[in-house]
């Protein structure tokens, strides 16, 4: 189930759902509430991947993504940077994966963010995409990008936020000749 997603990207899709059902159970003794999730096929790999540091599921990943056609015709990947860090960096695990799978070299050092674990706290949209325009920078040497038909990748799409400033840093700073994305999940 691809979902299309629009944003100043040239073309943009999520392979599925993250969640397909959400029922709230409680708030635990810190505030918290606690839901059952059900997650769809994908967001549950990607989670394993993610927070388990379950490597077994990049596999399963690269295969379901064998239903997103084109991913050849593009002339690089790049890896949307993560927020926090992390033992293990699932985006750029996916976006190698992924390359590999299909062909297409990977620039993993392209963006780099700057705003780090405050972005995560950060849940209105326009507080969000004001905060990573400052956050996102342009890692690469402008050539390595320079005329390319760029193809990012991230494992949520949640506003659209993050994609629409990497989009605005590879078009405009890198110069991309154009820029699509692709995310594993949407919600």
């Amino acid at each position: 189930m691809a979902i299309t997603l629009q944003g100043n990207w040239k073309a943009g899709k999520a392979y599925d759902l993250h969640t397909v059902s959400s029922a709230h159970l409680a708030t635990d003794e810190f505030g918290h509430d606690r839901f059952d999730n059900a997650r769809s096929e994908m967001g549950e790999l990607v989670y394993q991947l993610k927070y388990r540091q379950n490597k077994a599921a990049l596999p399963h990943i690269i295969m379901l993504l064998d239903a997103i056609f084109g991913v050849e015709r593009f002339d690089v990947i790049v890896p949307v940077p993560p927020v926090n860090s992390r033992p293990l960096n699932a985006v750029e695990l996916i976006a190698i994966a992924l390359g590999d799978r299909r062909g297409v070299p990977v620039v993993t050092y392209a963006l780099r963010n700057a705003a780090g674990a405050r972005l995560a706290a950060i849940s209105d949209p326009i507080e969000r995409e004001a905060a990573l325009a400052d956050a996102f920078r342009l890692k690469a040497s402008t050539r390595a990008l320079a005329g390319k038909s760029v193809l990012v990748v991230d494992d949520l799409y949640r506003t659209g936020a993050t994609l629409r400033t990497a989009t605005s840093v590879l078009s405009d700073k890198g110069e991309a000749a154009e820029v699509s994305v692709l995310t594993m999940t949407k919600i």
